[in-house]
Protein backbone atom coordinates (compact mmCIF):
# COMPACT_ATOMS: atom_id res chain seq x y z
CA UNK A 1 0.00 0.00 0.00
CA UNK A 2 1.09 3.66 -0.66
CA UNK A 3 0.54 5.97 1.63
CA UNK A 4 0.97 9.86 2.33
CA UNK A 5 1.69 11.00 5.71
CA UNK A 6 1.30 14.91 5.65
CA UNK A 7 2.90 16.30 8.63
CA UNK A 8 5.40 13.58 8.57
CA UNK A 9 8.35 15.55 10.48
CA UNK A 10 5.68 16.22 13.93
CA UNK A 11 5.99 14.11 16.66
CA UNK A 12 2.97 12.30 15.49
CA UNK A 13 4.16 12.08 12.07
CA UNK A 14 7.08 10.68 12.67
CA UNK A 15 5.42 7.72 15.18
CA UNK A 16 2.94 7.33 12.20
CA UNK A 17 6.37 6.74 9.49
CA UNK A 18 7.67 4.40 11.36
CA UNK A 19 4.85 2.14 12.09
CA UNK A 20 3.42 2.11 8.62
CA UNK A 21 6.69 1.95 7.03
CA UNK A 22 6.95 -1.76 8.18
CA UNK A 23 4.66 -3.09 6.05
CA UNK A 24 3.62 0.29 3.37
CA UNK A 25 5.35 2.43 0.91
CA UNK A 26 5.14 5.40 2.98
CA UNK A 27 6.15 8.95 1.27
CA UNK A 28 5.86 11.88 4.11
CA UNK A 29 5.73 15.63 3.15
CA UNK A 30 5.19 18.62 5.81
CA UNK A 31 6.37 22.54 5.60
CA UNK A 32 10.18 21.07 6.29
CA UNK A 33 10.44 18.37 4.61
CA UNK A 34 12.96 18.46 1.54
CA UNK A 35 11.53 15.63 -0.60
CA UNK A 36 7.61 16.84 -0.42
CA UNK A 37 7.11 20.12 0.55
CA UNK A 38 3.15 21.61 1.41
CA UNK A 39 1.43 24.11 3.63
CA UNK A 40 -1.95 22.55 3.66
CA UNK A 41 -3.09 26.35 4.22
CA UNK A 42 -2.30 27.20 0.76
CA UNK A 43 -4.49 25.24 -2.13
CA UNK A 44 -1.71 25.45 -4.65
CA UNK A 45 1.04 23.72 -2.50
CA UNK A 46 -1.60 21.21 -1.79
CA UNK A 47 -2.17 20.64 -5.78
CA UNK A 48 1.36 20.69 -6.25
CA UNK A 49 1.81 17.88 -3.67
CA UNK A 50 -0.56 15.63 -5.08
CA UNK A 51 0.69 16.45 -8.65
CA UNK A 52 4.07 15.50 -7.22
CA UNK A 53 3.13 12.38 -5.37
CA UNK A 54 0.76 10.82 -7.57
CA UNK A 55 -1.63 8.31 -6.71
CA UNK A 56 -1.77 7.25 -3.17
CA UNK A 57 -3.79 4.08 -1.65
CA UNK A 58 -3.97 6.42 1.49
CA UNK A 59 -3.68 10.00 3.05
CA UNK A 60 -2.74 10.85 6.57
CA UNK A 61 -2.68 14.03 8.13
CA UNK A 62 -1.34 14.91 11.41
CA UNK A 63 -0.36 18.89 10.01
CA UNK A 64 -2.32 21.94 10.49
CA UNK A 65 -2.60 24.46 13.84
CA UNK A 66 -4.60 26.87 15.28
CA UNK A 67 -4.34 29.95 17.60
CA UNK A 68 -4.62 29.50 21.17
CA UNK A 69 -5.54 32.33 22.90
CA UNK A 70 -7.92 33.80 25.32
CA UNK A 71 -11.11 34.59 23.75
CA UNK A 72 -10.86 37.97 24.09
CA UNK A 73 -7.53 38.32 23.07
CA UNK A 74 -8.19 36.17 19.76
CA UNK A 75 -8.42 38.20 16.72
CA UNK A 76 -10.24 38.21 13.74
CA UNK A 77 -6.93 37.23 12.01
CA UNK A 78 -6.93 34.49 14.48
CA UNK A 79 -9.75 32.94 14.15
CA UNK A 80 -8.90 33.15 10.23
CA UNK A 81 -6.00 31.50 10.60
CA UNK A 82 -7.23 28.91 12.25
CA UNK A 83 -9.56 28.38 9.73
CA UNK A 84 -7.69 28.31 6.66
CA UNK A 85 -4.98 26.28 8.39
CA UNK A 86 -6.26 23.03 10.25
CA UNK A 87 -10.12 23.13 9.01
CA UNK A 88 -9.75 24.60 5.91
CA UNK A 89 -6.16 22.96 4.94
CA UNK A 90 -7.78 19.16 5.58
CA UNK A 91 -10.66 19.91 3.69
CA UNK A 92 -8.89 20.80 0.91
CA UNK A 93 -6.63 17.64 1.45
CA UNK A 94 -9.88 15.74 1.02
CA UNK A 95 -11.37 17.80 -1.98
CA UNK A 96 -8.36 17.90 -3.97
CA UNK A 97 -7.13 14.55 -3.03
CA UNK A 98 -9.91 12.59 -4.62
CA UNK A 99 -8.84 12.13 -8.28
CA UNK A 100 -5.20 11.08 -6.44
CA UNK A 101 -6.71 8.68 -3.79
CA UNK A 102 -6.84 4.84 -5.09
CA UNK A 103 -10.77 3.57 -5.06
CA UNK A 104 -11.43 2.24 -1.92
CA UNK A 105 -8.62 4.45 -0.39
CA UNK A 106 -8.73 5.93 3.06
CA UNK A 107 -8.48 9.89 4.50
CA UNK A 108 -7.74 10.13 8.20
CA UNK A 109 -8.21 13.98 9.02
CA UNK A 110 -7.07 15.02 12.62
CA UNK A 111 -8.80 16.35 15.21
CA UNK A 112 -8.26 16.91 18.83
CA UNK A 113 -9.75 16.66 22.91
CA UNK A 114 -11.04 20.13 22.62
CA UNK A 115 -13.87 19.32 20.20
CA UNK A 116 -15.81 18.04 23.01
CA UNK A 117 -13.51 19.08 26.28
CA UNK A 118 -13.12 22.82 25.79
CA UNK A 119 -10.81 24.26 28.21
CA UNK A 120 -9.82 28.16 28.61
CA UNK A 121 -7.70 29.51 25.98
CA UNK A 122 -9.22 26.95 23.13
CA UNK A 123 -12.10 29.00 21.46
CA UNK A 124 -10.66 28.93 18.16
CA UNK A 125 -8.70 25.18 18.37
CA UNK A 126 -11.99 23.70 19.68
CA UNK A 127 -14.37 25.45 16.70
CA UNK A 128 -11.86 23.98 14.19
CA UNK A 129 -11.24 20.55 15.78
CA UNK A 130 -15.25 20.44 15.75
CA UNK A 131 -15.12 21.43 12.27
CA UNK A 132 -13.08 18.71 11.32
CA UNK A 133 -15.43 16.00 12.64
CA UNK A 134 -18.69 17.37 11.18
CA UNK A 135 -16.52 17.62 7.78
CA UNK A 136 -15.44 14.01 8.30
CA UNK A 137 -18.77 12.37 8.75
CA UNK A 138 -19.92 14.63 6.15
CA UNK A 139 -17.40 13.42 3.57
CA UNK A 140 -17.49 9.69 4.29
CA UNK A 141 -20.97 9.98 3.13
CA UNK A 142 -20.49 12.22 0.11
CA UNK A 143 -17.60 9.99 -0.93
CA UNK A 144 -19.02 6.70 -0.18
CA UNK A 145 -17.93 3.95 -3.15
CA UNK A 146 -14.90 6.07 -4.50
CA UNK A 147 -12.69 6.36 -0.35
CA UNK A 148 -12.69 5.96 2.81
CA UNK A 149 -12.86 9.29 5.33
CA UNK A 150 -12.17 9.35 9.26
CA UNK A 151 -10.83 11.47 12.04
CA UNK A 152 -8.47 10.78 14.84
CA UNK A 153 -8.78 12.73 18.24
CA UNK A 154 -6.08 12.73 20.00
CA UNK A 155 -5.75 13.27 23.59
CA UNK A 156 -2.53 14.75 25.47
CA UNK A 157 0.40 13.21 23.98
CA UNK A 158 2.84 11.54 26.71
CA UNK A 159 5.82 13.10 24.78
CA UNK A 160 4.03 16.60 24.63
CA UNK A 161 2.90 16.92 28.34
CA UNK A 162 6.47 16.18 29.45
CA UNK A 163 8.16 18.58 26.98
CA UNK A 164 6.30 21.11 28.57
CA UNK A 165 6.89 20.06 31.85
CA UNK A 166 3.48 19.22 32.61
CA UNK A 167 1.72 15.98 34.14
CA UNK A 168 2.82 13.22 31.41
CA UNK A 169 0.82 10.75 33.40
CA UNK A 170 -2.34 12.25 31.62
CA UNK A 171 -0.94 11.66 28.38
CA UNK A 172 -1.45 9.05 25.87
CA UNK A 173 2.19 8.24 23.74
CA UNK A 174 2.39 8.99 20.44
CA UNK A 175 3.18 5.80 19.86
CA UNK A 176 -0.26 4.32 21.15
CA UNK A 177 -1.76 7.14 18.52
CA UNK A 178 -0.36 6.34 15.71
CA UNK A 179 -2.48 2.73 16.10
CA UNK A 180 -5.70 4.60 15.86
CA UNK A 181 -3.98 6.20 12.31
CA UNK A 182 -3.33 2.34 11.49
CA UNK A 183 -6.52 1.19 11.88
CA UNK A 184 -8.47 3.87 10.04
CA UNK A 185 -6.09 2.66 7.04
CA UNK A 186 -6.62 -0.78 7.14
CA UNK A 187 -9.97 -1.76 8.79
CA UNK A 188 -13.11 -1.15 6.31
CA UNK A 189 -14.61 2.40 8.78
CA UNK A 190 -15.54 5.85 7.47
CA UNK A 191 -17.39 8.31 8.72
CA UNK A 192 -15.73 7.42 12.07
CA UNK A 193 -13.87 9.73 14.68
CA UNK A 194 -11.59 7.56 16.36
CA UNK A 195 -10.65 9.01 19.85
CA UNK A 196 -7.56 8.14 21.77
CA UNK A 197 -7.52 9.28 24.90
CA UNK A 198 -5.72 8.15 28.77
Amino acid sequence: MRILVIGATGLLGKEIMALLSEEHDVVGASRNSPAVSVDISDKQSILAMYKQVGTVDAVVCVGGTAKFAPLDALTDDDFAFSLANKLMGQVNLVRYGVPYISQGGSVTLTSGLLAHHPMLGGAAVSTVNAGIEAFGRAAALELQGKLRVNVVSPGWVWETLEAMGRDSAKGVRAAVVAQAYRKCILEDISGQVVSVTH
